[in-house]
């Protein structure tokens, strides 16, 4: 491929990504870096998990994202009542004209681009292990058929954090399936403002369909193709190792503080997701300041914490900012 070729996806890319954020950003208040992120991994084939108060725009914002690219959309809200069934289809008795019975596969909401699963940890284990296989596998078996899942293939899932009572937690196996775990704070006084002013009038802010489904399939493409140096390769894998207790190359927090390390699906994040921050920055290579810039979406929920760290408030993404200062960078 000519280097003008290259050049101009490089260009598109970023054209298309500022695009879609600057669109966003039309309803949506601040989150600047949350929405990079959903959008990285999206463009990343990957799942995101949005955590945060209720109330702080974790729903509006994947409903204004599926509105400004123009991908079908679904929404499913977790109870405790929400049966497997209620998310992937079920199974039914269809008579004809004839009198002829037969049975259909009814789809559920699962079948859609970008599916919102809302207030995920309401519902039971089983219903939430419902999604295992559409995350990782883009598919859905059922009544002994496989059913394929159009692309792209998006879940965004929201829990709040203070939710306590009637919630489930989300089983290991499940939380490592996101490829992120954002989280939203609550706004400052300016961007409080900002949205009083936007929702408490007549009209609110609209949005437009800026880019099309094939445009994202190729913005994916683009982004996998980005190579990775092997020193850049090598130092997300010591990053990763550094969150295990047991290895050799652990950091002393995680030997004091951790109970699990990240799995290799953390590794394919970290590199995946620095990916897309190289395209952003107009790179058509990986850096370790990109490996960086994605380490704690990408980790801290696959670095899971012993007792003794509840115990003193120690959360995972204060580990993981020891770790990234301790590992040494790629060519040091």
């Amino acid at each position: 491929m000519s280097t003008v070729v290259i050049d101009r996806e490089i260009q598109d890319f970023r054209e298309q990504f500022l695009l879609v954020r600057d669109e966003i950003a039309r309803v949506i208040v601040g989150n600047e870096e949350i929405i990079a992120g959903v959008m990285t991994c999206l463009l990343a084939r990957g799942h995101v998990l949005l955590e945060g108060i209720p109330g702080v725009g974790k729903t509006k914002l994947v409903q204004t994202m599926a509105d400004v690219l123009h991908l079908k959309f679904s929404r499913i809200q977790f109870t405790p009542d929400l049966m497997p069934g209620d998310i992937i289809g079920t199974t039914i008795v269809r008579e004809d004209d004839s009198g002829r019975k037969s049975f259909e596969f009814q789809r559920g909401p699962i079948f859609a681009n970008m599916v919102l699963a809302d207030e995920i940890n309401r519902a039971t284990p089983k219903t939430q292990s419902a999604l295992l296989e559409a995350m990782q596998e883009n598919s859905v078996s059922a009544a002994g058929r496989t059913h394929v899942l159009d692309q792209p293939f998006f879940v965004l899932a929201t829990q709040n954090p203070i939710e306590m009572e009637g919630t489930y937690p989300l089983p290991e196996a499940q939380m490592d399936r996101f490829f992120f775990k954002l989280k939203l704070d609550f706004p400052d006084v300016q961007q409080l403002h900002l949205i009083i002013d936007r929702t408490t009038r007549q009209a609110e802010p609209s949005v437009k369909r800026v880019l099309e489904h094939g445009q994202i399939l190729q913005m994916r493409e683009t982004a996998r193709a980005i190579p990775v140096a092997r020193p850049v390769q090598e130092y997300a894998i010591k990053v990763t190792l550094a969150t295990h207790p047991e290895s050799d190359q652990a950091h002393e927090l995680t030997k004091k503080y951790v109970r699990f390390g990240s799995s290799p699906r953390g590794t394919q994040a970290l590199i995946l997701g620095a990916k897309v921050h190289a395209l952003m920055n107009e790179r058509v290579y990986v850096s370790g300041e990109d490996i960086r810039a994605v380490a704690l979406p990408a980790l801290r929920h696959r670095v899971l914490l012993n007792f003794e760290a509840e115990a003193q408030r120690m959360d995972a993404d204060a580990i993981l900012a020891r770790i990234l200062e301790w590992v040494p960078h790629p060519g040091e």
